[in-house]
């Protein structure tokens, strides 16, 4: 799958149905030496807390990453563990 191909998914927690953002302007944290994507990166979301960390991002870690369907992509994060982007 190409980055392309996740650009416009709405991103959605399982545990608690909460809608985490577009898969737009965001990143993916990827291992150079193994190609493997470790992490998706999403940019923060104006008025929103929580899962954000001060340097303004949300760290998605790719093992938390569920199901990628065709207009969302459901990941399972337990709102007691953020991740710093860095």
């Amino acid at each position: 799958m190409r980055m392309a191909e996740l650009v416009g998914k709405e991103v959605i927690n399982l545990t608690n149905g909460a809608r985490l953002g577009v898969v737009g302007d965001s990143d993916l944290a990827i291992d150079v030496r193994s190609g493997q994507v470790q992490a998706l990166i999403l940019p923060r979301r104006a008025g929103l807390t929580g899962w954000w960390t001060k340097t303004g991002a949300l760290v998605i870690p790719w093992e938390a990453v569920r199901k990628i369907g065709n207009q969302v992509i459901i990941v399972e994060l337990e709102p007691s563990s953020p991740r710093n982007a860095t």
